[in-house]
Parts: C-alpha cells; structure tokens; sequence
C-alpha cells in the first residue's frame, strides 16, 4: 500500500508517536486520516469509507456520532465540563453510580471513578493490597495471574498480565507475579469441548494457591475471554470454579471486565454467565459507548469498611487522578445505560451475535487455513493454522494476520489481527446487509491471500 502522503499524513508523522505501533511501518503503510463517522462506518480524507468491525479498539456501542449520545454530551458541556472530585460531587457521578450499583452483580455496592482501564486495574490492585495490609494479614503481597493475560499496560498492570509481546522488556520493574496456566480450548490439554467441559484446567490455579495463597492478595482475570492472547475464549464454570477457589483460600478474585462489559459477551456482564460476584469488577470501554475516558471498580462494603475510619489511623484510600468522575464522561456513560433500558439492547445483541454465527461458520468452515472460528457474544476470532490437522501455528514472523488486515482495508474494512487470530467486534447497531459485508469481506481477503501465496483455497 506505498502512497504519496497526504499533507495531513506527513504532518501525522513529523510528530505524533502512535500507539501499539513500530512507526517504522508506517513508512510504507502511513496512517490513514479519519475525517469523519457515521453508524459502523469510519470516512478518510478522500471519503473513502471502512467499516469498524472492532468498534474503534471495543469502545464503541451504539455508532459513530451517535446522535442520541452526542445531545447528552453537548447539553452538559453547556452546564458543567468537570470540577475536583474530592471533597465535591456531582448529580451525573452520583446518577451513575447509583445505576452501576443496581446493574452489577449483588454486593457491588461501592464505585470508585479513575479515568481509563490501566487505571482500574492498578485501583483494584492497590485497594486489595491495602485491604489485607489493614486486616491484619501483611504477608499477602502478591497477585496471581494467567499465562497470556492482559490487563493493561502501565507497571501494575503489566505486572499481571502475561502477554511477551507487551512485558518482556519490562520486566526488572514489574512485579513479582505468581504464574497459573490459563484455559486454552482450543487446543486442550485434556482433550475437552467447552461445552461440555467441567474446567479441569482450573487446577493450575489451585496448585498454585495451595502452594503461596498466604502470599496471594488477589487473582486477576478477564472473564469468558482473554482477548489479547488471541481472543482465547472459555466457560463460564472456569469462572465458578475459581469464585470457590478464591474463597476457599482467602484471596480475592478482580474481574477485569473492561473488554468484556456492557453487552459484549451477551450479557451485560460477563460475570453474569457464571452467576458469580467477584469482590472487584473494573469498567471502561464501553462504558462512554466510544466517547470519552472514563473507568470506574466496583467493590464490596465489607472491603470498603475495611478503609472507613478515623483520618487518623491512615486508612483511607489515597488514589486520584485529575480527571477522577468526569463530569461530561459520567453524563455520557450515564446516557449509554438509560440507552441500554430503553432500546431492548440485550435482545438485540443476542439476535445480531446468532446471525453473526451463522454468516461466520458458512463462511470461514471450508477455508483450509482456518483452523476455529470461535463465538461469545458479539465478539468473533478466526485463528489461523500452517495446518488444520495438528493446529500448527504460522511462525510469528509472517504476520499473516497483519498482512490480511491491511488488505481487507483496501477493501473497505476494519478488522484487526493479533497474531495469527484476526478478530471482529461490531457496533451493536449493525446492520444485517453490513454485517454480511464484513463476513463476505474477511472470508475473500482470506481466501485472496493464500492464494496468492501460492495455497490451494476452497
């Protein structure tokens, strides 16, 4: 895709540091100028249109320019934009919370407000630190943590997650993190099919919280899929089994919902499917419906009560960012959930999320490199395999799935890769004729591909 650069592409690249990105690739691959939005579709300089099949990095809800959320957004601008969080309040922060509270699994009474989703989890690290420094258990100092996790990436939440990719050369500052292996069902160890399997990996948790639980504040896990590990999906009774398992040995269990919130999985939570309440849930994404940062971490009053004293005892929780409850962001996110209650959200989610599974295994079965295409809610992965038979992995160097990504572009579509797993999560507003688009579109860039690398396709 080499180009002459626009005037606004070389002024990008005189000066912005993108993210998730080796600039260097952007020399022959500049960044592509999005001018405007609408619906599911992204429009560049040249009003050329894409389709955001990942929902602008899982962000998005309810469409670009939504008009519904961007009347809430401008009314409160014209009241009140943001104002100091401590010590102060306001109604769109006290509505929110008051709503989250409601929706959350039972017990989440409490909501604490940082402004993005590394923020949560180091919130939810550090209150479960403090937590069992304050009730008289000082040896838990530890988190524990799967293999292929992500979390974040400032320190902390680098420190639980177990991406390479992300970590590795950080590690002499991250912190020292107990290790389980995590679900993998597509290629199972113990030769199980989630839908009938009783999670028997969940014994490399409880190994290891046999072994340092005296040491383990806190297991940390991103519930039913661990997206950047290649949106390794799983049961909800993995879940169950380590909610019994943190109990049992006294640890708390963080539910890192950021991905997987507000609707992605099919139900409003995640958490929901296992029928479990974690004793922190962390929130953002979604949240703002793609508008605005904003996160927020959802706790117990017996973990609350464990900070509530007099000033005095140096029990209080001193974490805060300037932008701690926004008051636009809250206002936002307070939208997005009255949009949930008021437009059968849920049900549209579970109808669009069957279509897309259908659409998707017509598409994708017959294709010889695609090794599963897999489904929780309205979040779709095909993982790519040299072969089907023994699920043999491309070598990382190809970047098969960065090459198909740039030419499904070319087509008109964003999707995106990590790795050899190339992934879709759509708007929930998508159309039918739209979603058809992204199938057909993702199945022929595939099948172009291969072919073109000499492979015998279909």
């Amino acid at each position: 895709m080499n180009q002459a650069l626009t005037d606004l592409q070389a002024r990008d690249l005189r000066h912005v540091w993108h993210p998730c990105s080796q600039m260097k690739d952007y020399e022959a691959f500049p960044p592509i100028v999005i001018k405007k939005g609408q619906g599911v579709w992204l429009y560049d300089e040249h009003n050329h249109r894409y389709l955001d099949a990942v929902s602008s990095w899982w962000v998005n809800l309810f469409g670009h320019a939504n008009p519904r959320i961007s009347q809430a957004l401008s009314e409160q601008a014209f009241t009140l934009e943001h104002t100091i969080f401590a010590n102060f309040t306001h109604e769109p922060a006290i509505n929110l919370a008051e709503k989250l509270a409601a929706l959350a699994p039972q017990e989440l009474h409490k909501v604490f407000f940082a402004d993005n989703g590394s923020s949560a989890i180091e919130v939810a690290l550090k209150m479960s630190f403090q937590y069992h420094m304050q009730t008289g258990k000082p040896a838990k100092q530890r988190f524990l943590a799967l293999t292929d996790a992500y979390h974040g990436e400032t320190i902390g939440a680098l420190s639980v997650g177990g991406v390479e990719l992300y970590n590795e050369v950080y590690q002499p500052l991250l912190l020292d993190t107990v290790r389980a292996k995590g679900p993998d069902c597509f290629r199972c160890p113990f030769q199980e099919e989630p839908t009938s399997c009783q999670a028997p990996c969940s014994q490399f948790v409880e190994e290891q919280l046999q072994a340092h639980h005296e040491e383990i504040t806190a297991v940390i896990i991103e519930p039913l899929i661990q997206a950047a590990a290649g949106m390794k999906m799983y049961p909800p009774i993995y879940l169950q089994r380590l909610r019994a398992l943190c109990s049992h040995y006294e640890v708390h269990f963080i539910a890192d919902e950021i991905a997987v919130g507000f609707g992605r999985t099919g139900t409003l939570f995640a958490c929901e499917q296992a029928d479990i309440t974690p004793d922190f849930m962390c929130l953002s994404k979604g949240l703002t419906g793609g508008y605005l940062p904003l996160s927020v971490v959802l706790t117990t009053d017996q973990i609350y009560n464990a900070f509530y004293d007099d000033y005095g005892t140096m029990k209080a929780f001193l974490h805060s960012h300037s932008y701690s409850g926004n008051t636009l962001a809250c206002r936002v996110a307070l939208e997005v959930l009255t949009m949930f209650e008021e437009e059968q959200v849920m049900e549209m989610i579970q109808h669009k999320g069957q279509q897309m599974r259908e659409l998707a295994m017509a598409a994708f079965h017959d294709i010889p490199y695609v090794g599963e295409y897999r489904q929780v809610g309205l979040v779709g992965a095909i993982e790519l395999v040299a072969n089907r038979q023994t699920k043999e992995p491309f070598a990382s160097e190809e970047r098969i799935g960065y090459h198909i990504y740039q030419r499904a572009l070319a087509k008109g579509l964003l999707i995106r890769p990590l790795g050899n797993v190339l992934y879709f999560m759509p708007p929930y507003i998508i159309s039918e004729e739209e979603m058809s688009f992204m199938i057909q579109t993702t199945k022929e860039t595939i099948e172009q591909f291969f072919q073109d690398r000499g492979a015998k396709v279909g």
